[in-house]
């Protein structure tokens, strides 16, 4: 029987729905002290904590202001009241930027139960997370993406298009990968990427044909904008967009106008899907299996751009949006 224990959680709130980039000024860190559990809950303490690009637009679509902070986070189980989840456990919780929450086993999925001691658990806010099912069934479902095709990717050095890239190269594609400096144009090719350019430095079409001269069959967009009107114009016939994200964009006041897409895309017969990864949430295990597989294996790398310190949550999340990470963002606890 556990013994109830005043717990003071601490939560970032939203001031205020974003107006272009996020600001410090749109948090609060506010504190709240946590009731008593009940039959079929558990109180949960959070170690890592993860920013992801969704959040900001995902945050005007879901949140009220002065909401806790959406966002996942990997939590060890402090008091139970649910057999699923015993005292000491770990558990992947959406329970946002709080470091103590309340649950009752509906929103919080356990760690695999085969997960290695030498295998961060923060890889299950990336690799062996949401960021890294999204790179899995994306390129497999939505690009079906074939052994001997070319493969595009943009935002390649974050937490998705780092492995997407990887997944590519293990299912025998060859993949191409654009990111912003020269750090992660490197990062790109230790982990397998054939060829790589800085899309701030060069002309877009240039790099694009000189990378893949016979064009790309799959193309894996995480950023929209101009590098999709570009990339649209390089595709080969019968090619699939995998419509992912849209960082490019989400800071815009005031909406793009952009070229027409339906010539090229009646041209080569293009196949373009946006997706959430939520879709295949019964195949979860199925792919967090795998993922797990080919981390143990060696052939999916990882880095994870730690910052240290809950206190440090928004500014992590402004900086991951300037693109300052190289893999996954991460924060830990303390």
């Amino acid at each position: 029987m556990s013994q109830y224990r005043m717990v003071l959680a601490r939560s970032w709130n939203l001031v205020k729905h974003f107006e272009g980039a996020p600001k410090l000024s749109d948090f609060k860190l506010n504190e709240l002290q946590l009731p008593k559990i009940q039959n079929g809950e558990v109180l949960l303490e959070a170690e890592y904590f993860s920013v992801d690009p969704y959040m900001r637009p995902y945050s005007k679509r879901y949140m009220k202001e002065g909401d806790i902070m959406i966002g996942s986070q990997v939590a060890r189980v402090l008091e139970s009241k649910n057999l699923s989840f015993p005292v000491g456990s770990y558990a992947v919780s959406n329970a946002g930027w709080t470091t103590h929450s309340i649950s009752n086993g509906k929103n919080i999925t356990p760690l695999l139960a085969n997960w290695p001691d030498n295998i961060p658990k923060s890889l299950a806010l990336g690799t062996i997370g949401m960021p890294g099912l999204t790179a899995y069934f994306g390129l497999r479902e939505i690009c079906c993406a074939k052994k001997g095709e070319i493969v595009l990717v943009n935002g390649a050095a974050g937490a998705v298009g780092s492995l997407v890239g990887q997944i590519g190269k293990i299912m025998g594609c060859k993949v191409v990968g654009s990111a912003g400096s020269d750090d992660k144009l490197k990062y790109l090719k230790e982990i397998g990427f054939d060829e790589v350019f800085n899309y701030k430095t060069v002309n877009l079409e240039e790099a694009m044909r000189k990378a893949s001269p016979d064009g790309y069959d799959c193309f894996f967009d995480n950023v929209g904008g101009e590098f999709t009107d570009v990339a649209i114009l390089q595709m080969r016939k019968y090619g699939r967009i995998a419509i992912c994200g849209a960082i490019a964009l989400y800071n815009d006041i005031v909406p793009r106008k952009g070229p027409y897409i339906h010539m090229p895309a009646i041209y080569q017969e293009l196949r373009l899907e946006g997706f959430v990864v939520q879709r295949w949430l019964n195949r979860y295990s199925e792919g967090l299996e795998k993922l797990l597989q080919w981390v143990v294996e060696g052939k999916l790398k990882y880095h994870e751009h730690i910052t240290h310190g809950f206190d440090n949550m928004p500014s992590a999340f402004i900086g991951m949006l300037k693109g300052e990470n190289v893999g996954k963002a991460i924060i830990t606890a303390k």
